[in-house]
């Protein structure tokens, strides 16, 4: 676990229970019950969670008949996950616990902004690699503007890092990754960020 890794770490140890309580966005809850629909006509089952939080996204996928394996860099994240009854372990996105190409889908949201653009490419490949050939991967981000660092509204210390990219640098971004079949966006309710929601198909080989 690097520096970065290591703050957000203790970040969202401390915001956990906070994060436990606070309201999921409408649309992103909506386009989570799409890719569930979209999982069940595909007849895919096994899904990798990148950033489980405290599991609330990952129960859905359970409710729905999925089985769920996850990671998070917060202990405690772990800990309110596993007590969903999510298969969850602490991990970085960048060494998976799991072996590769078993999984028939992946979620990972409001994870990959914490990755330095430099890193991004490594992410997705770690990723990707987990996942079946051909695989649907829905990933969200809070981007629409190009920034990167620390910002300066958290309260919690360590402060957390984001690296944040407009429409168009991210669908660059992804392009190697993968085919971009659906990419939505909304706004922040108090801020200038918007919310990416990509569903990405992996390539078939």
């Amino acid at each position: 676990m690097n520096v970065v890794e290591a703050d957000l770490a203790r970040f969202y140890d401390q915001e956990a229970a906070l994060r436990l309580e606070r309201p999921i966005d409408a649309p992103r809850i909506d386009q989570r019950s799409a890719f569930i629909e979209q999982l069940a006509t595909e007849r895919r089952s096994r899904v990798l969670e990148v950033g489980t939080g405290p599991g609330r996204d990952a129960a859905a996928f359970i409710a729905a008949g999925c089985s769920v394996s996850g990671i998070d860099l917060s202990a405690e994240h772990v800990r309110m996950a596993c007590a969903a009854g999510v298969h969850c372990v602490q991990a970085s996105l960048f060494d998976l616990p799991f072996a590769g190409g078993g999984f028939t889908a992946g979620w990972t949201m409001s994870t990959l902004l914490h990755v330095p653009d430099h890193r991004f490419d490594e992410a997705m490949r770690s990723i990707c690699t987990a996942l079946e050939p051909g695989a649907p991967l829905a990933l969200g981000l809070w981007g629409g503007l190009d920034q990167e660092g620390i910002v300066e509204f958290d309260t919690i210390q360590p402060p957390r890092f984001f690296s944040l990219r407009s429409h168009d640098r991210l669908r660059g971004m992804l392009r190697p990754h993968g085919t971009v079949e659906q990419f939505l966006t909304w706004p922040h309710a108090a801020g200038n960020w918007e919310y990416q929601f990509v569903v990405l198909r992996t390539p078939t080989s």
